[in-house]
This record gives structure tokens, C-alpha cells and sequence, in this order.
């Protein structure tokens, strides 16, 4: 080959290469603008996980954020820990991070963990509102009204925190002598009282031995039901589901 025919071979080489470059930066570049996607509203529609790994979680979507905790694989009962997901970010390098609500205390906090540390994406459509002021727990599907009961709430002294919550453990009871009886629900609500045992998570149960007493503000905290409205919530409330204490 002639010194040209190998000049002319290199530069197209050296053209292929450019053209590569330039395919895999607009690649990544359309990686690095992918929106992001709205996993919840918690209204309509909810988006929750179990653990597939102990994963950080931050205060942004990258290593370099501020450390919050870890995600964790139970409950304080022993129970598949979950967490509800807000939104997915994908950064830079097209890494999937999600967007989540954090159970503990202080009630309220969020942060961001690495997607492959969430297992499966389950949708529920069903939601809770439990309203103090007027002593009713509302239960909701796809925004629409399906079911509602009067309940005891917590004391002024002892008050049932509001805030956005999710359901986090369902207690099947088969002893009708049991203050919880038919069915307990663990929240992500946690009590103003510091010496609750196991954490102070408020649950949504039986009336506690007093039926009469519903409704009203009678708890240290947890949401009581009467028996047939607790079993009738029993059969119907899956796990995952938004609640909001207003």
C-alpha cells in the first residue's frame, strides 16, 4: 500500500472513532437527561418495596450527599420491612436512584437510595385518611370513597402524630380477649412517648377492651376501631397503603 493508501486508512480510522465518540457522548448525554418518574402521588396511585440489599440512603442522589441511615430488612415486630417510593432519578452515568419515605423517628424524613437495593415495585391504588377532628378513619380507591368508621384516637396528652404514613405490618388475631382483636396495622407513625416499647410504632387496631369509649380521644397514640369495623379493614386494607393523619 502506498503512503497516500495508508494516510487515507488511518484518517478513516481515526473518522470511525470520532463518529463512535460522538455516538457514545450523545448516548450519555441522553442518559444523563432521562426525567424523572413520579413512582407515587398517594392518592391514586402508590408505589412500595421489601429489601433487596442494605443500600445507604442520602440526602441527594449521589455518594457524595449527606448519609441519613440504612435501609433495614424488619420491622420492630419482625415483620419484611417497606419503604413507599416517590420518584426515580436516573444521574449522569444513567444510574437509577430512588426517591423514598423513611420509617423512624423523626416522622417525616425522605432520602434517596441506589434502585438496586429495593426489590420489586408494588402498586396499590387504595389510600387512608384518618381525620382527628372529627374521629373517622376513611378508607379510599383510585381517589374514590370506599368505606369509612368512627374511631378513638390518641389523648391530648398522648396525641396520635399526623403527617404522611404507610402501612407497614398486618396482625391477623385469632383471641377475641385481645385489645387488638380481629386485626392489627402497623404504621410508619411513630409516638410522641419515648418510652413506647418497641420504638412507639402507632397502630391501627380493636378498641382496646372498650368499645363504648369510640369515638373519642382515648388512646395513648394508636387509632382504635370497633370490632366489626377492625375486621371489616381487616379483610380489605393491604400493606403498603398511604395513610394520611390530619
Amino acid at each position: 500500500m502506498t503512503r497516500i493508501g495508508l494516510r487515507g486508512a488511518a484518517l478513516g480510522v481515526l473518522a470511525v472513532t470520532a463518529i463512535l465518540a460522538v455516538a457514545g457522548s450523545a448516548a450519555a448525554a441522553k442518559r444523563s437527561h432521562r426525567p424523572d418518574r413520579i413512582l407515587s402521588n398517594e392518592v391514586t396511585y402508590t408505589r412500595w418495596a421489601f429489601v433487596a440489599r442494605i443500600a445507604n440512603v442520602y440526602g441527594a442522589p449521589r455518594t457524595s450527599a449527606h448519609r441519613i441511615t440504612k435501609l433495614h430488612w424488619r420491622t420492630e415486630d419482625g415483620f419484611s420491612e417497606i419503604y413507599l417510593l416517590l420518584r426515580a432519578h436516573w444521574d449522569r452515568h444513567g444510574l437509577e436512584w430512588v426517591k423514598l419515605r423513611i420509617p423512624g423517628r423523626p416522622n417525616g424524613r425522605t432520602g434517596w437510595v441506589e434502585a438496586s437495593g429495593l426489590g420489586r415495585f408494588h402498586l396499590t391504588h387504595q389510600r387512608v385518611v384518618i381525620n382527628r377532628a372529627r374521629l373517622r378513619l376513611y378508607l379510599y380507591n383510585r381517589g374514590h370513597l370506599r368505606w369509612s368508621a368512627p374511631v378513638g384516637v390518641g389523648k391530648p396528652s398522648t396525641p396520635t402524630p399526623a403527617g404522611r404514613f404507610w402501612i407497614r405490618e398486618r396482625f391477623k388475631l385469632s383471641d377475641p380477649a385481645s385489645g387488638y382483636y380481629p386485626y392489627a396495622f402497623g404504621t410508619a407513625d411513630y409516638s410522641t412517648l419515648t418510652e413506647w416499647p418497641k420504638g412507639g410504632v402507632v397502630g391501627i387496631h380493636g378498641p382496646f377492651y372498650d368499645p363504648s369509649a369510640i369515638p373519642g380521644f382515648i388512646s395513648h397514640g394508636c387509632v382504635r376501631l370497633r370490632v366489626s369495623d377492625d375486621f371489616w379493614l381487616g379483610t380489605h386494607l393491604k400493606l403498603g397503603v398511604p395513610v394520611r393523619i390530619i
